[in-house]
């Protein structure tokens, strides 16, 4: 994830926030469940779950 300037705990919301875009286009509603969480939990201030970091992470594999 460090190629994609994500810090390996806690990504960015600028990303997550494109990768809802891209999920969203595809219909991909587990994908944009878990990018929501991670807005969330970055609005809050606070980490989000690991699983919803590697369902990031795993968007651009």
């Amino acid at each position: 994830m460090a190629m994609l300037g994500l810090e390996q705990e806690r990504p960015s919301g600028e990303t997550a926030w494109t990768v809802l875009d891209a999920a969203n286009d595809l219909g991909d509603i587990i994908t944009v469940d878990a990018c929501r969480r991670v807005i969330d939990a970055d609005l809050r201030g606070e980490a989000p779950d690991r699983s919803d970091v590697a369902m990031l992470s795993a968007f651009f594999s």
